[in-house]
């Protein structure tokens, strides 16, 4: 029990670090939502057409203004959640992002993001995806230079599930209860304010 004691009392001294949670979960959903939001605003156009086309795109109300609020909320939160401010606030439309995306997008391709046969979670069409993934792999080996083409990596077939989207959610409410940290913009304003 002594051991025990002693094991727990080392595992809390590792508190004092506990910022290091919020700012590696705040930097690695950075990348996630400001490439996702430049991209849009590029092809604005565009994404505002899927968004309203019900016949091969969201078919949701109000396009522009939809599309207008994901673009916003995932440059403005990618721009929030690396310096830090207000990430518990900006978290919220980032989540309703993230959900509408899950249930408009991606439910009906199942959980995977990636088609994986061996998954647990694997659907119907995952069988259908990787003979495909074979026969290209196939024609790339005797018409492609393979060994090139996968130097870097492999092929592997985008199931486009909600897998990545729910993640991301739950990395968010996490900083939603938990805050940006002690290394943000958001600490340094509360304790500002707290001495006042």
């Amino acid at each position: 029990m002594h051991f025990l004691t002693k094991l727990q009392g080392l595992m809390d001294a590792t508190r004092k670090a506990d910022f290091l949670g919020p700012l590696a979960l705040r930097l690695y959903l950075v990348p996630v939502f400001w490439v996702a939001g430049t991209n849009k605003v590029k092809g604005f156009g565009n994404v505002v057409e899927w968004f309203g086309n019900p016949d091969w795109g969201l078919g949701l109300p109000f396009p522009a203004l939809m599309a207008g609020l994901a673009v916003g909320s995932e440059v403005a939160g990618a721009v929030a959640l690396l310096i830090g401010l207000g990430v518990r606030w900006m978290s919220v439309p980032l989540m309703v992002t993230m959900f509408v995306a899950a249930v408009t997008t991606h439910w009906q391709n199942g959980w995977q993001a990636v088609a994986d046969a061996k998954s647990p979670f694997a659907n119907e069409n995952v069988g259908e995806a990787m003979e495909r993934l074979s026969r290209a792999k196939d024609i790339l080996k005797e018409h492609g230079n393979y060994d090139w083409l996968t130097e870097t990596g492999n092929f592997v077939i985008s199931n486009s599930g909600i897998e990545w989207a729910a993640t991301y959610f739950v990395m968010l409410l996490a900083l939603f209860f938990s805050g940006a940290g002690k290394l943000s913009l958001d600490h340094l304003i509360a304790q500002r304010f707290n001495k006042q």
